[in-house]
């Protein structure tokens, strides 16, 4: 079992708020802790007001969230580390190469699946990337729960 989730996209406001909403919900044991954090993050902001609507849409409670830059501490600290794309995989592994056993992409088990960014995208971008992230979210479930990534 992990206790600690650490979800990373780009500017921590769109993606990885939108997962951190979904798996904090889905979570059954309540010992998970889950956060996220951006590669280049938008320091301080707020999520995104589609991403809150769209998770409200959903019946997700939108956190109360600010972003926060990546940091090497976080990386060290998470027992798994789930990121949309290919390229924020390189960036955490150039900024923490140790961490490479427990880093993947949240779509791993659709085909090694990139999130879309909805960022500065239209309302429907966010109910996609809602549609990716939910189902992700749900395969990664058992392995949580489990304890098994591989």
């Amino acid at each position: 079992m992990f206790n600690n989730l650490l979800v990373i996209c780009v500017g921590n406001i769109c993606r990885s708020p939108m997962a951190e909403a979904i798996f904090r919900q889905r979570l059954t044991a309540s010992d998970v802790q889950v956060s996220s954090a951006g590669i280049h993050a938008m320091l301080a902001s707020p999520m995104d007001p589609l991403a809150q609507e769209v998770l409200k849409t959903h019946q997700i409670a939108p956190l109360r969230h600010r972003a926060r830059q990546v940091e090497r501490g976080m990386l060290h600290e998470a027992e798994l580390i789930l990121l949309m794309e290919h390229t924020q995989l390189h960036s955490v592994l150039n900024l923490a190469p140790e961490v490479r056993g427990k880093t993947f992409l949240m779509g791993k088990w659709q085909h090694e699946m990139e999130i879309a960014d909805p960022y500065r995208q239209p309302k429907l971008a966010f109910e996609q990337t809602y549609e990716h992230l939910s189902r992700c979210v749900d395969d990664w479930l058992p392995y949580l729960q489990s304890g098994v990534t591989r």
